[in-house]
């Protein structure tokens, strides 16, 4: 079975490697047209996409799926219509291929230039969100690149009904429908034989949980371009406005709780910790949010008549460093700024971190020693997003630093080549 699997992908794979090289050949034009058609398809078919994905989550709720991971399968026709303006705002993007990126004359009288260029094909892999396979294949087709997807198993009908109805309207746009291709296989060889094709598929990128991404990192052949679990912070300084840190903390962590970044820790510097924790705690028992706190927060929740064991429990090491994606967070108080950057850059994701400070040395302070690809002052981390951005449909968002930082979309799936033009030239 798994030679017949290796098979089944590689064939998928060159056949869309090969519909790369007209796609990288089509005008802007064509390309910002056919993503437009993509997001009609995306309305044409939102009935038939609903019923795959009303199949999908049946069976989801029957294997006991963590509401968190339910919240991200799930597609409404409001979902579907966000997902439709989303390519639609990327087809109004200017051209990301093509574009020059520097001009010289080098000293033997060459002319130079950098331009940007296609990757060739993209392959995805990722776990419970249908909604990957309409951004990553947009992305794909505006840039001049072809894809491969693969699906995880919890929303895979959800997954074909889209890729099917994107591929007929890159088909129907004039554009190889191998453009867009998806392995309908849940067998989980398929994932390997993805990750083992380098030479046809030119990156891998894996958006989903840790288990996946460290397993790509770990065993691909394939680049990986890695996207990160979302370990965010909100510090809350010993100059903030104690009624904008309420607000920030509950919308980043109660706002959508199944993303990578909504918030899973908050940090209270101890000169503010009894006001605040005394105005907080209770606002996120009301919300369903279990604290997992340090002594002083323990301490607080007590004293503000919380439950301890339903609205609070102490918390341990792992807590600091995990990623909950549910109605869960761990609380800590700090001494101050350096303590709160020391245990952000120790247990965080290098996600989205926050501050919130009318300070503005400390926001500063923060803004510069905070390693993570997005760091906020006075926001909720919530506004990590490619579309928030302005970058309209995003492919991920990455936590690593080399090529890609932060939400990435068009221009993360571009390179570069030289274009040189002489008269003649030789080297002496």
């Amino acid at each position: 079975m798994s030679q017949e699997i290796n098979a089944y992908v590689e064939r998928l794979a060159r056949d869309a490697k090969a519909a790369s090289r007209p796609l990288a050949a089509a005008c802007d034009a064509q390309r910002s047209a056919t993503v437009r058609a993509m997001a009609i398809a995306l309305r044409d078919r939102a009935d038939l996409i609903l019923a795959a994905n009303a199949e999908d989550m049946a069976d989801a709720r029957a294997a006991g799926t963590a509401d968190g991971l339910l919240d991200r399968l799930l597609l409404t026709p409001e979902r579907i219509e966000g997902m439709a303006v989303g390519l639609e705002r990327l087809a109004c993007l200017p051209d990301p291929v093509g574009r020059v990126l520097e001009h010289r004359t080098i000293d033997c009288g060459l002319d130079l230039t950098r331009v940007s260029v296609p990757l060739g094909l993209v392959a995805m892999v990722y776990e419970a969100r249908p909604n990957v396979t309409a951004d990553a294949a947009a992305i794909c087709i505006r840039t001049g690149n072809a894809c491969i997807l693969r699906g995880g198993s919890l929303a895979q009908r959800s997954c074909v009904a889209i890729a099917r109805a994107l591929g007929d309207a890159v088909e129907v746009c004039g554009l190889p429908r191998a453009a867009v291709s998806i392995i309908e296989t849940t067998d989980r060889a398929a994932t390997g034989a993805l990750m083992g094709l380098r030479g046809i598929v030119d990156v891998l990128i894996p958006r989903g949980g840790a288990g996946l991404i460290q397993r790509c990192v770990r065993e691909s052949l394939v680049p990986v371009i890695e996207t990160g679990t979302g370990n965010c912070h909100v510090y809350v300084h010993e100059s903030a406005d104690l009624e904008r840190a309420e607000a920030i903390v509950v919308n980043a962590k109660t706002q959508r709780v199944g993303v990578c970044n909504a918030c899973e820790s908050l940090l209270v510097d101890e000169r503010v910790a009894g006001p605040f924790l005394a105005r907080m705690l209770p606002v996120l028992a009301e919300h369903g949010v279990l604290v997992h706190g340090d002594p002083a927060t323990c301490e607080a929740a007590r004293a503000a008549g919380l439950g301890e064991g339903t609205a609070f429990i102490p918390a341990t090491e792992e807590d600091w460093g995990r990623e909950y994606l549910a109605l869960e967070i761990s609380v800590k108080t700090v001494s101050g700024l350096p303590e709160a950057v020391e245990h952000i850059n120790r247990y965080g994701t290098m996600h989205s971190e926050a501050i919130v400070a009318q300070d503005e040395e400390a926001c500063e302070r923060f803004l510069a020693e905070v390693d993570a690809s997005c760091v906020y002052a006075n926001a909720s981390t919530r506004f990590t997003d490619g579309g928030e951005f302005g970058l309209g449909a995003e492919i991920g968002i990455s936590t690593q630093k080399l090529h890609a930082r932060g939400p990435f979309a068009a221009e993360a799936l571009t390179t570069y080549k030289y274009e040189i033009r002489g008269t003649g030239q030789v080297r002496p």
